[in-house]
C-alpha cells in the first residue's frame, strides 16, 4: 500500500460502494489512542461493523491502512475526508465528517459521541495479497455477504 502516500486516501469501488484505503501516518495512530472517551463504540462492540480481524483500535490488519466502506451508517451519505486537527472545529482531531447531517467519525472510522450515526464506518472483508495489493471483499474466512 505504499502506492498511497501517508495521509492520504485513495477511493475504490467494490459492490456499487466507495470503499476507502487510507494509509495512516504514525501521528493519526498515536492521536487514535487519545479518544477513546469521545467515541460511542472505540472498542468496535458492534460485531456486524467489522470482521474480527478489525475489532481493535485501529480497525484494521495492518495499523498504517484503513479499509472501509465509506457511507455515514446514519443515512448512506458520503463523508468527507478531513484529516487535518481544526478542520472542520476547534479540537477536531481529524477524521471523516458527514455534511448531511453532521455525523463524525475518526480515522479509524469510529463514530463520535452526539453523532446521528448510530454505529462505526463499516470495514468490509479483505486481505493482502501482497506489500501492494489489497483484495476487498474475501479474506481468509471466506467472500462478504
Amino acid at each position: 500500500m505504499t502506492k498511497i502516500a501517508p495521509g492520504a486516501l485513495a477511493t475504490v469501488e467494490w459492490r456499487g460502494k466507495p470503499v476507502w484505503v487510507v494509509r495512516r501516518t504514525p501521528e493519526v495512530l498515536a492521536r487514535l489512542q487519545t479518544l477513546r472517551a469521545e467515541l460511542t463504540d472505540p472498542d468496535s462492540q458492534v460485531s456486524s461493523q467489522q470482521p474480527k480481524y478489525a475489532a481493535n483500535t485501529v480497525r484494521s490488519i495492518r495499523p498504517e491502512t484503513f479499509v472501509c466502506v465509506g457511507l455515514c451508517t446514519h443515512l448512506g451519505c458520503i463523508p468527507s475526508f478531513r484529516p487535518d486537527p481544526d478542520s472542520v472545529q476547534p479540537g477536531w482531531p481529524g477524521g471523516f465528517y458527514c455534511p448531511c447531517h453532521g455525523s463524525k467519525f475518526d480515522l479509524a472510522g469510529r463514530v463520535f459521541k452526539g453523532s446521528p450515526a448510530p454505529i462505526n464506518l463499516l470495514v468490509p472483508r479483505y486481505s493482502f495479497e501482497s506489500d501492494e495489493r489489497l483484495l476487498i471483499g474475501r479474506d481468509s474466512e471466506g467472500d462478504a455477504k
